[in-house]
């Protein structure tokens, strides 16, 4: 099938004796990573804990087994709602196994179950997340809550800010943020900005004498994050059992009945990983799929009880493929679903007992499957490595009370041509076919590689103290300044050192943009300071879809980004009035709540008929001279914008509404393909073509645009198309 394949060896981790203070079931044993854990959460002289453990080794035992051990209240921070659906099932299964004396009371909180719980119980918002979270030990919700929580984003007018993060601080004992490398730099400065407020308002030292805690796990650290904590005086340990001397790599099975006789436990199964070599064009992984699409069938009917995943970057891609795959496998008894983040639900839940998933990002972050067989597209080193990492976890699974065991592990990595010639072509390459090789050697070599994409660490001096300024602000209240005086000055000076800049400064920045958008909108407001708060960002360009193509009726109702819409969907424009109609007779159907909070702001609203088999073109249009507007270098509020798509017959009604619309934006004089390569941005930044009055028909549009949180990245890289001498420049 392919010339480039190697073998990745096992991957064993130590065990140690447990503490004497810890009662584990029987059979159990920590690996070193879960006991130093233990005792660094323990430690008065930790602040902030960060586990390197690799995937599959235990790193959410490591986390919660201080709360399973004593009365220890955590909270536990996920970046995906699939993610901490799944954490919580396996937290009930910690309690049921390990019995602890002061059983925890877990609860899962995400924004749509805020909104039904806060419907179903007649609360607020505010008192339903204090309801929900004084009825906690363990809570599992997201970042983002967590973030609006401490920005005041659901406390009314005249309450003291504080109403909710105060007593968040008082009954929680430690915070966990999983997965933490799939955030970037915004979200990094939001969790710097949350940390020293509570340090510099509650303290860590709690009344009781325990020690309030923070612990990251990823196996990938992030040293903006350490470094500046560490600027701003919190004390870090790193547990890093790669390191360590902690993981060992078998070459033979003697050497692994070795480890086994030392009672060393393996975290990750031995796997031939195969590379297939295609061109960089958009649907080339779609047609080598397609046209070897016996090559997974064999898999099954060779490998009896195998389970495979399909993991690609194209939403579009895996709405075309599955029903492919449906119509080969199904009729051999094999089940197969898609996992995107258009999908619902419920099929998303369903998906991962399939026998077959295909699916995105949604299914590469954390979320914790059995398979054997895997394919997978990757567009950078740190992607390659997460997607590969979701195989070789499981020795087999179990079906109708029966125990199945995986015969082997195979892996499929769809990659660039020059990716490969880099790994295996020329006279000295870092891999030889048929070569064995351990991870930690083939993560570096990938990483070495492969294409880096851009970490946005300007953005922290730029933009991440306007967070500081509003929660400086927030801490001035009349209802709390007194209480937080001491708290303010000190919270100020320590993110004008983390950050290093002057908060003075900031503050006149976020005055003038509140000046400009008065002059330009004639509204009050300051749309550029409301996105550099925001905790992902703002969706100006968001639809709600109404998805025809949903089993599940409660499911169809959706949100999706334009841009998404204009090249992948077939749709119809609904009113909002219709669509809201809608929903609320899909809800007296199913007897069922539908959350509606994430309608509220949309665009437009669309009934989704399917998806395009081909993409088509599109660009936004701006009515006037884009080259003044280019050429300040500098994040701005533009209107009047339109999307340009001849193909599209409804195209005017959504530019009667966009036109209208005061959009967050940085624009730079370069087509979007080149500022892609040159700056070296992730597969799915948020950045279109766009043309205005002088270049509208231009077979390539000039100019490039990205919309809120995305502007606020690009203005940090944007110095790099700047002219010096008449010549573009790179620094």
């Amino acid at each position: 099938m392919t010339d480039y394949s190697i073998t990745l060896k096992p991957v064993y981790s130590q065990t140690v004796p447990s503490p004497g203070d810890v009662t584990l079931p029987d059979g159990w044993s920590l690996s070193w990573h879960q006991a130093e854990t233990l005792a660094a959460l323990s430690n008065p002289n930790v602040d902030v804990v960060v586990n390197t453990a690799m995937t599959g080794d235990g790193k959410s035992l490591a986390a919660y087994l201080k709360s399973l051990q004593e009365y220890y209240c955590a909270i536990g921070l996920y970046p995906t709602n699939e993610l901490a659906r799944d954490q919580e099932l396996q937290l009930s299964n910690y309690v049921q196994v390990f019995k602890p004396r002061h059983e925890p009371r877990i609860n899962r909180l995400s924004g749509a179950e805020l909104e039904v719980y806060a419907e179903t119980e007649k609360l607020k918002k505010v008192d339903a997340i204090a309801t929900r979270t004084g009825q906690s030990e363990i809570l599992v919700t997201n970042p983002d809550i967590f973030h609006y929580i401490y920005r005041g984003a659901y406390v009314f007018r005249g309450d003291a800010p504080d109403k909710l993060w105060n007593r968040i601080d008082r009954n929680f004992d430690g915070f966990i943020f999983d997965e933490f490398h799939v955030f970037g730099a915004p979200q990094i400065a939001s969790v710097i900005n949350t940390l020293l407020l509570i340090r510099y308002t509650s303290g860590l030292i709690r009344r009781d004498g325990t020690h309030k805690k923070f612990l990251f796990l990823s196996a990938t650290p992030n040293d903006q994050l350490l470094e500046r904590l560490e600027n701003a005086g919190l004390r870090c340990q790193i547990i890093d059992p790669l390191a360590t001397g902690k993981y060992c790599f078998p070459n033979n099975q003697k050497e692994a009945q070795q480890l086994n006789l030392r009672d060393w436990r393996v975290v990750a199964r031995s796997i031939r990983l195969n590379f297939v070599s295609l061109e960089s064009t958009s649907k080339a992984s779609e047609s080598w799929l397609r046209e070897n699409a016996n090559l997974i069938l064999n898999q099954f009917q060779q490998h009896p009880g195998s389970k495979g995943a399909i993991i690609l970057n194209s939403i579009a891609a895996v709405k075309r493929l599955t029903p492919f795959f449906q119509e080969l496998l199904e009729p051999h008894g094999l089940k197969v679903s898609e996992n995107t983040g258009l999908s619902g639900k419920g099929t998303r839940e369903i998906s991962l007992l399939a026998d077959l998933v295909i699916g995105t990002s949604t299914i590469d972050v954390g979320v914790d499957f059995k398979i054997n067989f895997l394919i997978f597209e990757s567009s950078d080193a740190g992607n390659f490595i997460q997607r590969l990492g979701r195989l070789g976890r499981h020795d087999g699974y179990e079906q109708d009370g029966k125990s199945i065991r995986f015969d082997g592990f195979t892996a499929y990595a769809l990659i660039p041509n020059f990716l490969v010639e880099r790994l295996f072509a020329g006279e000295t390459t870092p891999l030889e076919t048929a070569g064995i090789y351990d991870r930690p050697f083939l993560n570096q070599t990938i990483r070495e590689q492969y294409r880096r994409i851009n970490d946005f660490r300007g953005y922290y001096k730029r933009w991440g103290a306007v967070q500081s300024f509003r929660l400086v602000y927030d801490l001035g209240d009349r209802t709390i300044q007194q209480q937080y005086a001491g708290s303010r000055e000190k919270f100020q000076a320590a993110c004008e050192a983390v950050f290093d800049t002057s908060l003075k400064k900031v503050a006149g920045q976020v005055r003038g943009w509140a000046e400009e958008w008065q002059q330009l909108s004639g509204k009050k407001g300051n749309p550029i300071a409301d996105d550099a708060c925001s905790f992902r960002g703002s969706s100006p360009l968001q639809c709600g879809l109404y998805d025809l193509t949903e089993a599940k009726e409660g499911d169809r109702f959706k949100t999706y980004d334009l841009p998404g819409v204009l090249g992948n969907l077939e749709v119809e424009i609904l009113s909002k009035a219709a669509f809201m109609r809608t929903l609320e007779e899909a809800k007296k159907r199913i007897g069922q709540p539908i959350p509606t909070g994430r309608f509220a702001h949309c665009l437009a609203f669309m009934q989704l008929k399917a998806y395009r088999e081909e993409r088509l073109n599109w660009k936004f249009a701006y009515p006037g001279n884009l080259q003044p507007i280019a050429d300040a270098w500098k994040v701005q509020v533009l209107t009047g914008l339109e999307i340009w798509q001849p193909e599209n017959r409804w195209a005017t009604e959504i530019n009667k509404t966009l036109r209208k619309e005061g959009l967050v934006a940085y624009v730079i004089r370069r087509p979007v393909n080149e500022v892609r390569m040159r700056l070296r941005l992730p597969m799915h930044f948020q950045i279109y073509p766009i043309s205005d009055q002088y270049s509208f028909h231009d077979a390539t549009a000039p100019y490039s645009v990205a919309f809120g949180q995305s502007a606020l990245l690009l203005d940090t890289l944007a110095y790099q198309f700047k002219k010096e001498g008449g010549e573009i420049w790179i620094a």
